[in-house]
C-alpha cells in the first residue's frame, strides 16, 4: 500500500510540474514581448515566489490539521484557473496577476512532502524526498519540451492571447484540470493518526521559530541560500542564451529539459542508490561544491558546450542536495510538525525566489551578463561553509551503517 501511495503522489506531483514547466520559460519571452526590462522579467519571476511565501505555512499547516488530500486538490484546482488566466493575459500586468495567483495556490509541494513523510520510514525519508525532485526533473523534461512546440503551433492559430506563444498557457491548464480530477479519484489521504496537529502563530513567528532550532535552523538556512543562488540565474539564463547565442522560445525551452534531464538522474537514481552508502551529510557537501563549480563554470562560458558542462555540474548539484536538506528537515520534526516545518522551508525557499530573480536581472542588466553566475558561485561557496559548522550533528537517518 505505501508503495501505491508513492506512485500516486509522485504522478501527481509529475503531472503538476509538466504544466508548471510548460509556463517557466514562458515567463521571459511573454514579458519582453510586452516591453519588459531585465529587472521586470525578475519581477514576474519573483511575484509566483512572493505569495507561496505568504501562503506555504498556511497550507502546510492546514493540511496538518485537516489532511494533505485537500490541499492538494485546492491547489490543483488553482493552478488550473491562474494558468488560463496567464494565457489570456491582454499586458505585462495582465502577466503578474496570473503568477501571483498561481503562487496563491502553490501549497502542493509542502503538502506531497509531507505526505511523503507521512508513508516512509526514517530510512527512506530521504530517497522519498528524491522522488520529488525526480517529479521535478521529469516534468521539466517533459513541461519545457512541450511548452516550446505549442509556443510554434500557437503562431499558426494566431498572434495575439490566447494564442501565439500563449497558447502553451492553455494547455497548461488543462493539464493541471485533469490532474485534478484524477487525484480527486485515486488519491487517498495519508494522515491516518489521530492525534491532533499543533497549533501555530502568524507566518513570521512560526519562521523564526524553526530558524532558531540550532541544526533545523542552519538546515532551512542553507535551504534558502542554495535556492537563492538558483533564482538568480532561473530568469537571466534564458535572456543570456537569447542575447549572446540567439536561441528561440523553443531552442531555449529544450536547453531547459536538459536541465530536467539532470535532474531525473540525480535524483531518481543517484540518490536513491548513494543515499545508504554515503548519507545525508556527504550528499550534501558535495552537491554544494557541485554548484559552486557548476555556477562558476557558466560564469566564465564563452561557447555552448562550456555552458553546457557548467549547467550539468548545476544540475547535479541541486539534486544531491535538496533531497538532502529536505529530508533532513522532516527528520528532525515531529509526526504533527511535518506540514509545518516543510511548509515554513518551502516558505523560506519562496522568499529565496522573490529575491534571487530581481537580484539577478538588476546584475544583469547593470554590470554584465555573467555576473549573476558569479554572484551565485559564491554564494554556494558560503553554503558549503555553513554547513561545515552543522555536519556532525545532521541526522543520516538514509545511511545503511
Amino acid at each position: 500500500m505505501k508503495d501505491k501511495r508513492l506512485l500516486i503522489i509522485f504522478l501527481t506531483v509529475f503531472i503538476d510540474l509538466v504544466g508548471f514547466g510548460i509556463i517557466i520559460p514562458m515567463n521571459p519571452y511573454l514579458a519582453e514581448a510586452f516591453g519588459a526590462t531585465p529587472l521586470q522579467v525578475g519581477l514576474l519571476m519573483s511575484v509566483y515566489s512572493l505569495m507561496q511565501f505568504i501562503f506555504s505555512p498556511f497550507w502546510g499547516q492546514l493540511s496538518d490539521r485537516i489532511g494533505r488530500r485537500p490541499v492538494i486538490l485546492i491547489s490543483l484546482l488553482g493552478a488550473s484557473v491562474a494558468h488560463m488566466g496567464f494565457a489570456f493575459a491582454p499586458s505585462y500586468w495582465g502577466l503578474v496577476l496570473a503568477r501571483a495567483l498561481a503562487g496563491l495556490f502553490g501549497g502542493n509541494l509542502s503538502a506531497a512532502m509531507a505526505y511523503i513523510a507521512d508513508v516512509t520510514t526514517t530510512k527512506d525519508r530521504s530517497k522519498g524526498m528524491g522522488m520529488i525532485g525526480a517529479a521535478f526533473g521529469l516534468g521539466f523534461i517533459l513541461g519545457p519540451s512541450m511548452g516550446g512546440l505549442l509556443a510554434e503551433f500557437g503562431k499558426t492559430l494566431g498572434s495575439l492571447p490566447p494564442f501565439g506563444q500563449s497558447f502553451p498557457a492553455v494547455v497548461a491548464s488543462m493539464i493541471c484540470f485533469a490532474n485534478f480530477l484524477c487525484a480527486l479519484k485515486w488519491l487517498p489521504e495519508s494522515r491516518t493518526g489521530t492525534s491532533p496537529a499543533k497549533i501555530y502563530g502568524i507566518r513570521f513567528r512560526r519562521i523564526f521559530s524553526a530558524l532558531i532550532q540550532p541544526v533545523l535552523g542552519t538546515l532551512m538556512l542553507l535551504l534558502f541560500l542554495n535556492t537563492f543562488a538558483l533564482a538568480h540565474v532561473e530568469a537571466t539564463l534564458f535572456l543570456y542564451v537569447q542575447d549572446k547565442f540567439q536561441w528561440s522560445l523553443s531552442k531555449a525551452s529544450f536547453g531547459f529539459a536538459y536541465i530536467g534531464l539532470i535532474m531525473v538522474i540525480t535524483q531518481g537514481y543517484l540518490i536513491r542508490k548513494y543515499m545508504p552508502k554515503m548519507g545525508e551529510r556527504k550528499m550534501l557537501a558535495a552537491g554544494l561544491l557541485l554548484s559552486a563549480v557548476g555556477f562558476g563554470l557558466c560564469c566564465m562560458a564563452n561557447e555552448v558546450w562550456g555552458l553546457a558542462v557548467g549547467v550539468t555540474a548545476l544540475g547535479l548539484g541541486n539534486g544531491l542536495a535538496n533531497p538532502s536538506l529536505n529530508g533532513s528537515i522532516s527528520l528532525l520534526s515531529g509526526k504533527d510538525e511535518q506540514g509545518n516545518n516543510l511548509g515554513v522551508s518551502q516558505s523560506l525557499s519562496s522568499l529565496a525566489r522573490i529575491l534571487g530573480p530581481p537580484t539577478g536581472g538588476y546584475l544583469y542588466q547593470q554590470m554584465n551578463p555573467s555576473a549573476p553566475f558569479g554572484a551565485a558561485a559564491l554564494i554556494m561557496l558560503l553554503g558549503l561553509g555553513l554547513a561545515s559548522m552543522v555536519f556532525g550533528r545532521m541526522p543520516e537517518g538514509g545511511r545503511v551503517h
